[in-house]
This record gives structure tokens, C-alpha cells and sequence, in this order.
């Protein structure tokens, strides 16, 4: 089985060895090599799959629960809006890893390093991430890269190639943006979109305008 660089990189991301299993033995093996979907999941076979020689799993929400891992690194997303607290068998995956080139990146994992206090991402690497794993608003402010930058000089034993390293950034950006939070922003399926000034003022804008239009 052919694992790209873009795939290796997520699978060594926080992962428990059952989210690898089912992402390596229970969804690749019979994905369209087209347009990287897989069949409709089968919580009975990929159940079976992990209880191959003792019994650990037994409900579908402890399947879903492995399937939000994988979504939350990118290995993985639904062609359409779910919820994992309700049952997702007969869903469809997308594996958005697979179509990335193998080679459109590759000197981007030559070296390794820990966190720089000036490090920036790879911005047409953040793009393209960020359109793999359905993140909708990919700007970020000083701020945001300031928090990342600072939680990872205080582990310099970690150490990354550019790739992992903005790949880790377009994860953390992915979990700001689900919608958990506040403030000037709307909803799109589960994420949190910056609301844009020049909307908003437009919106008020229309909106004094009918009002005195009809005195």
C-alpha cells in the first residue's frame, strides 16, 4: 500500500493506533482511485476490523469517535454535513490526502527543525491544506500565528519538517475555527467564519436606506 508524503505527516499527528487502523486497513484499501471517496461505511465489517483479536469496540459512537480523529488531521472528511453524535453508517468519506500530487511539496520535508521564533507557513501549502480539509476562512491574524509559534518554542524537542510544521498550523486553525466559540462571526456547517467589516456595513448601509426611503 502506497502512502504519500502528505498522508505520513498526518498519520504521525496525535492519533490513537486504532484511528490509523481503520483509516490504513478500513477505509484506503477500497477507495475510488478516482475521486477518493470511499464506499458506504459499514459499521458491522469496520467493527470486526477492530475487534480482530479481542473485543474493544462495540458501539457505533466509539466508531465515531475514531473517525473525528481522523477528521481532525485531516486524513479524512464527509462529502456532506454530519453529525458524529448520530449514527454515520451508509455515510461516504472523502480521503482529500490522496489527491494531493506526491511531488507538489516534497522539498518541504527535506529538513527537519524545532520552532523558530520567526517562522511563517508555507502560504500556497496553507491553501491548499486548508481547501483538502474543508477549512472555509484560512486567514489568520498576527495573533493566531503568535499563540502557535509560542506554544511550540516551549517543546524544542519537537522537531518537524516546513510541511508538518504548517500542516500542524492549518490543523490548529481548523479547531478555532469550529463553532465553539464567540464574537463577530457567522456559521457555516460547523465552522466559525470572521464576519468581513465591509459586509456588515453594506448590510446597515441597505438597510437606512430603505428605512428613509419610505418617509
Amino acid at each position: 500500500m502506497n502512502i504519500n508524503l502528505a498522508e505520513q505527516a498526518a498519520l504521525q499527528q496525535s492519533l490513537s493506533n486504532e484511528a490509523r487502523v481503520l483509516y490504513l486497513l478500513g477505509l484506503k484499501p477500497k477507495v475510488n482511485g478516482h475521486n477518493a471517496t470511499t464506499p458506504p461505511l459499514n459499521y458491522k465489517a469496520l467493527l470486526g476490523l477492530l475487534n480482530a483479536k479481542e473485543e474493544k469496540f462495540t458501539l457505533g459512537r466509539q466508531l465515531n469517535s475514531l473517525i473525528k480523529e481522523l477528521l481532525n488531521v485531516g486524513l479524512v472528511k464527509f462529502d456532506q454535513d454530519v453529525e458524529l453524535n448520530h449514527s454515520v453508517n451508509g455515510k461516504t468519506l472523502l480521503l482529500p490526502l490522496l489527491q494531493m500530487k506526491p511531488d507538489a511539496y516534497s522539498k518541504l520535508h527535506l529538513e527537519w527543525y524545532a520552532m523558530q521564533l520567526d517562522w511563517q507557513p508555507d502560504h500556497a501549502l496553507l491553501s491548499d491544506l486548508a481547501k483538502l480539509v474543508g477549512l472555509i476562512d484560512y486567514q489568520y491574524s498576527t495573533a493566531e500565528l503568535g499563540d502557535f509559534v509560542a506554544y511550540w518554542l516551549g517543546r524544542p524537542e519537537s522537531q518537524f519538517s516546513q510541511f508538518q510544521w504548517t500542516q500542524k498550523f492549518v490543523f490548529n486553525l481548523k479547531r478555532q475555527r469550529l463553532a465553539t466559540g464567540s464574537g463577530a462571526a457567522h456559521r457555516v456547517g460547523q465552522q466559525l467564519v470572521k464576519q468581513k467589516a465591509g459586509i456588515v456595513a453594506d448590510e446597515n448601509a441597505k438597510n437606512l436606506v430603505a428605512k428613509y426611503s419610505k418617509k
